[in-house]
């Protein structure tokens, strides 16, 4: 059923509007996924001559270094540390890992004093215990604020040296003692290599490009299958009712259902790439969803193409195909949203964003859904009203005599 009115469309335009706008915001926000480095300003008015974004854990390393003399001053940054977690920035003279690294480890007591101290890792089975490193290190000291902690130090190290293969890491604290930290992709990949003069960076085994990836990936996935394409099923649902905004309301709803699937696709091909990349990673739900989602969908524009006309008597049954499958994939794409921001670790604020944006798009839902009820029943009742008036005219004073044939 339809019915003619010209202010709701624009009550339902204005409704779209916070929407889409919060909606680019957050996608513009989530392309970098992380601060930069360089726009960074230390409370102490420290000046770091280079800087680099690490690929893994929130993390960033600021440092000068003068080669003449060995010395390396550095600030090493972790956002998004709770009070039960300790942070470490280590060089590993030996190797590219954990063992054999030269620890600088930070974390905060249960009195809230904070420990700062060196630490040799001899075996993958450290403790992170106090000791010496190999190299001199006359200044160190920390800070930990909003969140943050900062480790800061003066290494004296080899002049000869240019290139350091730097490892940094994060775990749990318990009873005020280090624990052994997790073993996922983001911890297990948090490694690489870093010329000093240069600044120039690389993770071991193509890290870097890994996590450039999994960014690209999120984006391009948030943004279609949980922004893009919820959008396009409410233009649908709350749209056609209206004569006046048809057809404009499928044109729309085409349009933005056609980029949310290209763009869709996108990310399916990047989260591919990512699986060929990453032998031995195991993201089997999250995978099995996708996969999923992306032959649901393709079914869905082949079922565009076969789409009955309004009077034909399979439109009805097209009608319930095509509405069951849409609202599935909408269900399906933000549990798998939900999925890959486990999965990627990014910070809090990005996953909170998204929680908003649902937010935002049940209540649009239900204020909505109540209004179009609303209307749907005034009509209703205006044309039973109608029908009623014409039963009295016809059987009252003034009626026409029935003839009969």
């Amino acid at each position: 059923m339809s019915f003619v009115s010209s202010r709701p469309p624009c009550l339902l335009a204005n409704m779209f509007k916070p929407v889409l706008v919060f909606s680019v915001l957050l996608s513009l926000c989530l392309s970098s996924l992380a601060q930069t480095c360089s726009k960074y300003s230390f409370p102490s008015n420290q000046v770091f001559s280079s800087c680099n974004d690490l690929p893994y854990l929130n993390s960033f390393l600021h440092w000068n270094y003068n080669q003449s003399s060995g010395s390396l001053q550095i600030a090493f940054r972790k956002t998004g540390v709770t009070p039960s977690s300790w942070t470490a920035w280590a060089i590993n003279p030996t190797g590219s890992g954990m063992k054999g690294a030269q620890a600088l480890v930070a974390y905060q007591f249960s009195n809230g004093s904070l420990a700062f101290y060196q630490s040799q890792i001899t075996s993958y089975a450290t403790t992170m215990a106090e000791s010496n490193l190999t190299y001199a290190v006359p200044e160190l000291t920390a800070t930990y604020s909003n969140s943050e902690i900062v480790i800061y130090a003066t290494l004296a190290l080899p002049n000869s040296i240019t290139t350091i293969n730097h490892v940094w890491q994060v775990g749990p604290v318990k009873d005020d003692k280090p624990q052994s930290h997790s073993l996922d992709d983001a911890n297990t990949n948090s490694k690489g290599v870093l010329n000093l003069l240069s600044g120039e960076a690389g993770t071991s085994g193509g890290g870097g490009s890994r996590s450039r990836d999994k960014n690209v990936h999120g984006v391009l996935n948030v943004f279609s299958w949980g922004i893009l394409m919820p959008i396009g099923v409410m233009i649908a649902r709350y749209l056609k009712v209206f004569e006046s905004a048809d057809p404009a309301w499928f044109y729309l709803h085409a349009s933005c259902q056609t980029t949310a699937y290209v763009i869709g696709v996108a990310g399916v091909a990047t989260g591919i790439k990512l699986g060929n990349d990453s032998a031995g990673v195991e993201q089997t739900k999250h995978r099995v969803i996708g996969v999923l989602l992306f032959i649901l969908a393709t079914l869905q524009v082949f079922a565009l193409l076969l789409r009955p006309k309004k009077d034909h008597k399979y439109r009805f049954y097209w009608n319930i195909y095509h509405h069951s499958v849409g609202y599935l994939v909408i269900l399906l794409s933000i549990i798998n949203i939900f999925k890959g921001f486990d999965i990627l670790k990014p910070e809090k604020k990005w996953k909170s964003g998204y929680i908003a944006i649902v937010v935002i798009f049940i209540i649009n839902i239900v204020w909505v859904e109540a209004y179009t009820w609303y209307l749907l029943r005034k009509k209703r009742s205006e044309s039973t009203g109608k029908t009623h008036q014409g039963v009295n005219g016809a059987k009252g004073y003034g009626a026409r005599p029935a003839q009969f044939a």
